[in-house]
């Protein structure tokens, strides 16, 4: 089954562009497109994409509003929001909204592609660079830092260090050889981390543990 994506953007340039940059990959479909966030529900309901682009900034409703329209929904499709720039104000509020990492719109075609397979897959699809440099420039300091240590003292040692590796960008794979336990065990630890940090993705995940001083 192909992996099925709807695409939100204002500009019908970059929507085409997009679209014909995905569709080249025989496993991605574009099931439905809007040039903003206005009926995205029903859009989501009607066509259940299995990924969601839609860009920061959109007449109407954004994509802001789009990811907490989406995320509050029973089973939400994986979100990533589209910018053009790296440290858009906008993406550090999306993420966390729940938002499951962002990608630029100059991003090259094969790693477009490569992105919508990994959210497909439930991970974020941060590269490790643009992961610290958002963490860093981004990091809320203060109460919410706080907050944060305090969440993750609930996890156990092996909990906190999957979370650190998650908040470096590191993907199961990576994390499975570098901690010498299986994937499925990744998925596993991942899944009690996200509950004990009442984190709804990975991304929420790192920029908790980056808040927490562990990363």
């Amino acid at each position: 089954m192909p992996i099925k994506v709807a695409l939100l953007d204002d500009e019908d340039l970059v929507r085409s562009g997009i679209r014909m940059i995905l569709e080249a990959d025989p496993d991605i479909e574009i099931v439905a497109e809007a040039a903003d966030g206005s009926d995205v529900v029903d859009l989501v309901a009607r066509h259940r994409p299995d990924v969601v682009l839609t860009d920061i900034q959109m007449p109407a409703v954004g994509g802001l509003e789009v990811t907490k329209r989406l995320t509050a929904l029973p089973d939400p499709p994986a979100i990533a929001v589209l910018t053009t720039f790296d440290l858009d104000e906008y993406v550090h509020a999306a993420l966390q909204n729940g938002a499951a990492g962002f990608l630029l719109k100059d991003t090259k075609p094969r790693e477009l592609a490569a992105a919508v397979h990994t959210l497909a897959g439930g991970e974020a699809m941060l590269s490790p660079r643009i992961t610290r440099k958002l963490l860093s420039t981004f990091s809320t300091g203060g109460t919410a830092a706080q907050e944060a240590k305090s969440r993750v003292a609930e996890l156990t040692a092996r909990e906190r260090e999957v979370a650190v590796a998650v908040a470096q960008g590191a993907s199961n794979a990576e994390i499975a050889a570098t901690l010498y336990m299986s994937q499925s065990t990744v998925k596993v630890h991942i899944g009690r981390i996200m509950n004990k940090l009442d984190a709804a993705n990975r991304t929420q995940v790192a920029i908790i543990t980056h808040d927490a001083g562990l990363a």
